[in-house]
């Protein structure tokens, strides 16, 4: 099992400390996301400040941008890092996609993405092979790529591809399509083991791999202290108020909570939220333990299920260090 990072919202001139933290601590993988920041920006920076550390976008949102874009910004971080760089893909939803990017949002969301994929990995052929740009979709029409565009061939042009989701659909087209599974921190083991696991098995068989090759990975809450309690109580309740992600509390029979919640965010009622979130929930959700429980437990709780996993928890350099360390010693000792 595989331990990772994930940034800070941090300005760019932070990156460089908190990547070479990251790889002296050991951890696999330093992920950023689309929040506050673009999260391909401190691709380069991580790249230039470390030797061995991988990095990778958790996530770009991908119908915020085109196939071509993804395949120039992937191609230049792989060949800038010796091929480091993983490219993690999520869709967000239909609200943002149109009210904060002002793109459209497609018809069938898995159908879309798909393509998305392909294209990007048809630009990647005709750069590395010289295989003609010939893609045709209901989404994208591709076909026009001039000497004066083309990068040409890189040292590292398998680039891996994870996307990001929390039902079935996403899940299984990454097990189609891609290289590894992004899994949301609102689960559970037994959600990933019952519904996510089967599906990826079906498109593993399906795209004629083996399991080994395609990675499922998945962040973690964790609690450790009252005020984290509180925390992830209200994180937890923030998710299980929208729709999409109702699957993990009707497998457990929390239906009737997810309804009152999305009932109180719809009429803004966020400080209650919490209030719906019972211990059993948390217990199911969480890793609850002492500190120094925490390596085991986590182990105890993941281990054959899932293959790299990272805390919902940003990795600053100089906080908690010795947690972290502890954390990764531990966990790379199982792998």
């Amino acid at each position: 099992m595989k331990f990772d990072a994930t940034l800070p919202p941090v300005s760019l001139n932070s990156i460089p400390a908190i990547a070479r933290a990251a790889e002296e601590l050991g951890f696999e993988t330093l992920w950023s996301n689309e929040t506050f920041h673009d999260p391909f920006l401190p691709g380069p920076l991580i790249a230039e400040h470390t030797q061995h550390l991988k990095f990778g976008t958790a996530v770009a949102i991908a119908f915020a941008r085109n196939p071509a874009n993804l395949a120039y910004t992937s191609w230049d971080l792989a060949q800038a890092s010796g091929g480091r760089f993983i490219l993690g893909l999520g869709t967000q939803v239909k609200a943002h996609i149109q009210r904060r990017f002002g793109m459209p949002w497609p018809e069938s969301v898995v159908g879309k993405l798909r393509e998305e994929i392909e294209a990007i990995r048809a630009f990647w052929r005709n750069w590395q092979t010289g295989e003609p740009l010939d893609f045709k979709g209901e989404y994208y029409r591709l076909n026009l790529m001039s000497p004066f565009f083309n990068p040409g061939p890189i040292s590292n042009p398998e680039i891996p591809i994870y996307i990001a989701g929390v039902n079935t659909g996403l899940a299984k087209l990454a097990s189609e399509v891609a290289d590894g599974f992004l899994g949301h921190p609102f689960h559970t083991p037994r959600y990933l083991e019952e519904v996510l696991l089967p599906v990826i098995e079906q498109g593993i068989n399906k795209s004629g791999r083996i399991r080994s090759s395609f990675k499922l990975s998945t962040t973690l809450f964790v609690i450790t202290s009252p005020e984290e309690k509180e925390f992830v109580r209200a994180q937890i309740a923030f998710y299980a108020s929208t729709p999409s992600y109702r699957t993990v509390m009707e497998l457990h029979g929390w239906s009737d909570v997810a309804m009152k919640l999305s009932d109180l965010s719809r009429i803004g009622q966020w400080g209650e939220l919490p209030q719906l979130i019972n211990d059993e929930i948390l217990e199911n959700v969480a890793v609850i333990c002492k500190v120094d429980e925490l390596p085991e437990r986590i182990i105890a709780r993941y281990h054959g299920l899932i293959d790299r996993i990272s805390l919902y928890l940003p990795f600053f350099p100089g906080e908690r260090d010795n947690f972290w360390s502890a954390l990764v010693e531990y966990i790379k000792g199982k792998d």
